[in-house]
């Protein structure tokens, strides 16, 4: 196919992507920020933050797959040029992320204290009282969580990236800022951090749908009050929103579990492993970005009926990926002793963390991108059953269970952890890779 028969143009992708690669590595680099602010407040506090935290990731998770649900059926509506319906799929997504994120702050205001007791057990009293200090402002912030994701899902799915991108930064700049003045200015502690936090999500929430309101877009939104539900419409959403939200909090919970493990190695170990985790992280934000856009890309070809095109693009962006992926796994290794150093590891973790690292970057670039890009592509075609499927079985057998044995039976050390994951990321590039070559991703039925 030449150049110009192509529905995305290399200039239109590089317009799509950027500004989401940008966002994710922003995002990272902010929450890291927002965390070491946070630890100057004290152990107890750092510690309330990160357990309610391990909630919120779950809570906001399950937001951005139902999220995803909507955005699935935009770009496919988009890609068919029928605006009509990809606006009335717009309206349907904010109408149930918003009462499904109501619902969710009635239940954990009314059972906050009950609930963290039940999940965290019995911890310290200060680090309870800073838990359900945090927790309840947190939990405020849901729906502004919920609309922001959906609004800019919303614009991600008619090739507008650059939108959300600005919002994430101001409102990431924002809650620096009022961390900033809350905890060492005003000396408000947990209270300080949270709402800053919650201020800034309101912000996200406002500009988001405010600029959904504008006439020089496919998708135009207003009247929300006005929104009233769509049966079909919404269960069309959850179809493709759950199995997603599944897969997300199964991830999760496991990630959990296996740092509950870890916690049995000793102090250096856990140091190490939380290092080793972070840069991982940052290795690989890039990249997701690519994902992401990779959604609207194949979801307005499949709309357009362009199999061909799907295909295409889902083998171009599986290249660039991997192209990406080497890149930043040299820069997070070449740079990961300079950060043990700064960030005070004590030799012996800093050590392991290396070790660990050198691994990653030799084995991650070979079935990383694999096991994670293409199924990106396949959500957007409605193919979300088999990703749920799939991530689970692996994430559960070889991520968590593997890691278990290996630690407690084998009595190896953290690496054992990264040998779980490599043997995950190994297997699902194979069963991907399969799924992609055999083309049944894209015989769903989206809209």
């Amino acid at each position: 196919m030449k150049q110009q028969q192509h529905l995305f143009t290399n200039k239109m992708l590089r317009a799509l992507l950027v500004p989401i690669i940008m966002e994710q590595l922003l995002n990272a680099l902010m929450g890291t920020v927002d965390t070491m602010m946070v630890s100057n407040v004290g152990s107890a506090a750092i510690s309330a933050v990160s357990l309610v935290d391990s909630i919120n990731v779950l809570i906001i998770q399950a937001f951005s797959a139902l999220a995803a649900g909507g955005t699935i059926i935009c770009t496919q509506y988009l890609g068919q040029k029928n605006h009509e319906m990809a606006n009335k799929s717009a309206r349907q997504a904010l109408f149930i992320i918003t009462a499904i994120s109501v619902f969710i702050v009635v239940l954990g205001l009314a059972f906050r204290a009950p609930l963290l007791s039940f999940i965290f057990g019995k911890v310290d009293a200060d680090v309870m009282e800073n838990s359900m200090v945090y927790f309840f402002y947190t939990v405020l912030s849901y729906p502004f969580i919920a609309l922001y994701d959906a609004g800019a899902s919303i614009f991600r799915a008619q090739e507008n990236t650059r939108g959300p991108m600005v919002i994430s930064i101001i409102s990431n700049v924002m809650n620096i800022v009022g961390n900033g003045i809350l905890i060492w200015v005003f000396h408000m502690g947990v209270a300080g951090a949270a709402i800053s936090t919650l201020v800034s999500r309101i912000f996200c929430a406002v500009v988001v749908l405010y600029q959904l309101r504008k006439d020089r877009q496919p998708i135009v939104v207003r009247d929300y009050l006005k929104i009233r539900p769509d049966g079909k419409m919404i269960g069309r959403i959850l179809a493709l929103g759950i199995p997603s939200g599944i897969e997300n909090s199964m991830f999760q919970l496991g990630k959990l579990a296996i740092q509950s493990t870890v916690s049995t190695l000793g102090t250096t170990a856990i140091a190490a492993q939380a290092m080793t985790n972070m840069l991982e992280m940052l290795n690989g934000t890039a990249v997701i970005g690519v994902g992401i856009g990779l959604m609207t890309v194949v979801g307005q070809s499949l709309g357009a009926g362009r199999k061909d095109e799907a295909v295409y693009y889902m083998k171009k962006l599986m290249i660039f990926s991997e192209v990406f992926l080497i890149a930043c796994c040299a820069v997070v290794y070449v740079l990961a002793r300079p950060i043990t150093m700064i960030g005070g590891m004590e030799a012996k973790s800093a050590e392991m963390c290396l070790d660990m690292m050198f691994w990653i970057t030799i084995v991650k670039p070979m079935v990383w991108m694999f096991a994670f890009i293409p199924a990106y592509g396949m959500r957007a075609a409605g193919d979300v059953k088999f990703s749920m499927i799939t991530s689970c079985i692996t994430m559960w057998t070889f991520r968590f269970c593997l890691c278990v044995y290996l630690i407690r039976v084998c009595g190896m050390g953290p690496m054992a952890v990264w040998i779980g994951m490599f043997t995950d990321w190994t297997v699902r590039a194979i069963v991907f890779g399969l799924r992609f070559k055999s083309g049944k991703w894209m015989e769903h039925k989206v809209v």
